[in-house]
């Protein structure tokens, strides 16, 4: 898109920042410019274009109809210009063998919290020239319009395809705390779930129903749930207190098992969730081709090669740490 001549990126820009946060002062935060940079790009734009874009009170502004009609525009040209400045940049960064600039990514809270944390200083380590702005959030974030780089999300292990990237592997546990196993006994089919007190870390009623896989079998098991939490720390520590068995992801209670406040439970069948069996890296085509998001994400798969599976059990089921 071409611009006239007497109107700016920098314009532009503003616009649209001051559109998004509807507050000057947070536009000039985000930018790093100061309050009056701000405002006089935006008296410049509306000048140039003889249109006011935002009406002002004391309290609050907001877009008027010719903001709200030229806003669509604005962003569109903001973002194909950044993107073209990205791709050079990539070019040369490529060239040079020296990877530059912003990593705008998110991932689930709790797999982000206990996993993903501990591989990125890492990649910042390798990588002097590149910055992280990490979100955890459970959140399914729009990545175009918000701006994400690569967004980690849950996924079935038949998630691919372009722009979406197995990054990570996550084993589903059923585990219970061994005074809870002496005290209401161990099962020894997936039927026995219906008679003990069940824990998992979503709230809603239809997640009471487990289901569970053996080779070419599948079963389905309705459980009695005393409690709900969307925290799988929380659910860990209840299970430790032997309140139940507790269905987690092994990331979230590999320490506990190792040290024998949790033992597995039903260790041959395979729980199957909502949420997946993966971690899958997904970008917008053109953030895709970015070679710091292309190093991320392979470097995500190297690290994680093991991170995020269980222990290993041996033939008596003991839980221990992999060597």
């Amino acid at each position: 898109m071409t611009l006239a001549a007497d109107i700016s990126i920098n314009m532009l820009t503003a616009f649209v920042q001051v559109a998004k946060d509807l507050s000057v002062s947070r536009a000039a935060l985000q930018m790093r410019v100061s309050k009056s940079v701000v405002s006089k790009r935006v008296a410049r734009l509306e000048s140039a274009l003889g249109a006011t874009l935002f009406s002002r009170s004391t309290r609050k502004i907001a877009l008027t109809p010719a903001g709200e009609l030229y806003l669509d525009y604005a962003r569109r040209t903001v973002d194909d210009s950044r993107a073209s400045m990205e791709q050079v940049r990539d070019l040369n960064a490529a060239a040079s063998g020296k990877l530059s600039g912003q990593i705008r990514m998110t991932a689930p809270v709790s797999w982000g919290q206990n996993v993903l944390a501990r591989c990125l200083p890492e990649f910042l380590r390798q990588h002097a020239g590149v910055e992280i702005e990490l979100q955890l959030t459970d959140r399914m974030m729009d990545l175009a319009h918000e701006g994400v780089d690569i967004a980690l999300r849950w996924s079935s292990t038949s998630a691919r395809g372009p722009g979406a990237v197995p990054v990570a592997a996550v084993q589903w546990v059923i585990v219970a705390s061994p005074q809870y196993l002496r005290r209401s006994g161990t099962p020894r089919k997936p039927q026995d779930l219906e008679k003990h007190s069940c824990m998992c870390y979503w709230r809603e009623r239809t997640d009471d129903a487990w289901v569970l896989t053996q080779a070419d079998a599948q079963t389905e098991v309705f459980v009695r749930s005393r409690y709900h939490a969307n925290n799988p720390e929380s659910v860990v520590s209840a299970a430790v207190a032997g309140l139940g068995l507790a269905l987690l992801p092994a990331y979230v209670c590999g320490d506990q098992l190792a040290s024998g406040k949790l033992r597995p439970v039903l260790a041959n069948w395979t729980p199957q969730t909502k949420f997946g069996t993966q971690i899958t890296a997904v970008s917008t085509p053109e953030r895709a081709r970015l070679a710091r998001n292309r190093a991320l994400i392979g470097f995500l798969q190297t690290a994680m090669g093991g991170e995020t599976k269980p222990p290993h059990i041996n033939a008596r089921r003991e839980w221990r740490q992999k060597p």
